[in-house]
């Protein structure tokens, strides 16, 4: 990892206040060009799906470092279409259109091979429970679409658990199906013209709260073992649980979305990779009672025994608000490893904790290669925080002796304003927690006698304020900064 760095301080920027009035024009723009898109034809600004002649898409080689991608091309249009009416949907929002989606995704199965399906989704409220999706699938939004998650528990049917966490993450034994599900699959796309999917979370927000939940939670979306995956241009409400994740996937985009939940709801992350490699996440907006964006890779021993890291993570021009958690956050689940990650540009306010990296005893796995930079922070608690204990493992068989290591974290080009409190690094005893860089790093409010808390940990320091902690100072790697 350390050869992959070697070059840090001279492609290092200074930070640079962003120009809102531009970014407001821009996004205008991107809003009245998404506007034309037309359901058939699904214009993107790269060849997502591997051209003739190619296999996989190399995220390293075409993902520049200002987008997701180096070139422009557009999606084959899929040589079947068809409108949820055809399989007899109703969109009153009353009746339920359960039967039509499952109808309809069963139908369009059979062209996976035969040039791809399109599923359309017509002005309207769509009640429905869970239903999945097939490969060579598109699933697009109209103007004026809106998904609504069933309320009927009965309709999110109950699944194995995965098998790098063992067990439901809140609840032993299975899981609930998230609403849009799909597994095994290649060429997916979940888009549209500004269409919604709601997941109408508050029924179970409420068994939460009053302890009565039998079972995990079902997310809104959540692709497992799959491969070239597209979710672009929608808006997504009101999860149960965590909103989008891919799990075991490689090769996915997250673009152009707005993730909305109150921001008391419990979990309700916006984006969570899990053991999963090639992720970009982009030019999203996000706001919800957790972190907005979070890296994870299994849990304690189910986690270490499957060995399944995250890796090639790209998370960009990312803004929104969570007053529980963190901007973006690394764990806690992070046994199968976590490296080589990118996150920059991000605009995070009233929040826990801008960046936060979570782990614990027991964890086990890594963390390593890791940049984070160009994050302007308002009125974030604690802007940068290295956290432990939480105390929180999947069973009783869990390892006290299985220690994470953290190694080669460069953070950089980080203003916060109206901070509450100086970073948060507490390590773990005996283990392994080095190779922290800090760079142009401004934290302004804090109170004269505010400090930084460092524990077990160790690093170097270039051009930070307020004074860092002995741990980052003198070490002997001051290299690492310059």
């Amino acid at each position: 990892m350390e050869s992959e760095k070697s070059n840090y301080g001279a492609i290092m920027v200074y930070f640079t206040k962003p120009s809102w009035a531009f970014l407001v024009l821009l996004f205008t723009v991107i809003a009245i060009l998404s506007l034309q898109i037309s359901p058939k034809a699904i214009i993107l600004p790269f060849p997502l799906f591997p051209v003739p002649g190619s296999s996989e898409l190399d995220f390293e080689s075409d993902f520049d470092p200002g987008s997701c991608v180096a070139t422009f091309g557009e999606l084959p249009e899929r040589k079947h279409v068809m409108s949820l009416k055809d399989f007899g949907g109703v969109g009153d929002g009353k009746r339920s259109d359960t039967a039509a989606f499952r109808k309809a995704l069963d139908y369009m199965q059979r062209f996976s091979e035969k040039g791809g399906a399109q599923l359309n989704v017509p002005q309207g409220k769509w009640l429905t429970g869970s239903f999945n999706l097939t490969s060579n699938f598109t699933l697009f939004l109209e103007q004026g679409a809106v998904i609504l998650g069933s309320e009927d528990p009965e309709e999110w049917p109950i699944v194995e658990p995965l098998p790098s966490y063992g067990r439901g993450r809140e609840r032993l034994g299975g899981r609930h199906i998230s609403l849009i599900h799909g597994d095994g699959l290649t060429n997916v796309v979940i888009t549209g013209n500004n269409g919604t999917i709601d997941g109408q979370g508050r029924i179970w927000w409420k068994l939460w709260w009053n302890r009565t939940l039998n079972h995990t939670r079902g997310h809104l979306v959540e692709l497992m073992n799959s491969r070239n995956i597209l979710i672009s241009n929608l808006t997504f409400r009101n999860s149960p649980f965590w909103t989008i994740h891919p799990v075991y996937c490689s090769n996915v985009v997250v673009k152009g979305m707005t993730i909305l939940a109150p921001l008391n709801a419990p979990n309700t992350d916006g984006i969570d990779p899990d053991s999963s490699t090639n992720v970009c996440i982009e030019d999203c907006y996000i706001e919800s009672g957790d972190d907005l964006v979070a890296i994870k890779s299994g849990w304690d021993q189910y986690g270490i025994k499957m060995a399944r890291p995250s890796s090639n993570i790209k998370v960009r021009r990312i803004s929104g608000t969570t007053p529980t958690c963190s901007g973006v956050g690394i764990g806690s689940e992070m046994s199968g490893g976590i490296f080589n990650v990118t996150i920059e540009n991000m605009h995070v306010w009233n929040s826990a904790a801008g960046v936060r990296i979570k782990t614990d005893k027991g964890r086990g796995g890594y963390i390593a290669n890791i940049t984070i930079r160009n994050i302007m922070m308002e009125r974030v608690k604690i802007p940068i925080r290295l956290s432990r204990g939480s105390n929180d493992h999947p069973d009783d068989r869990w390892d006290p002796k299985a220690i994470p290591k953290i190694r080669g974290i460069f953070i950089s080009d980080i203003v916060s304003l109206n901070s509450t409190k100086a970073p948060v690094l507490a390590g773990i005893r005996g283990a392994s927690f080095e190779g922290l860089c800090f760079k142009n790093v401004t934290l302004l409010g804090l109170s004269p006698n505010a400090a930084w808390h460092c524990e077990f940990v160790s690093g170097c320091t270039n051009a930070v304020f307020p004074l860092p902690c002995p741990h980052l100072q003198n070490n002997g790697s001051s290299t690492c900064c310059s």
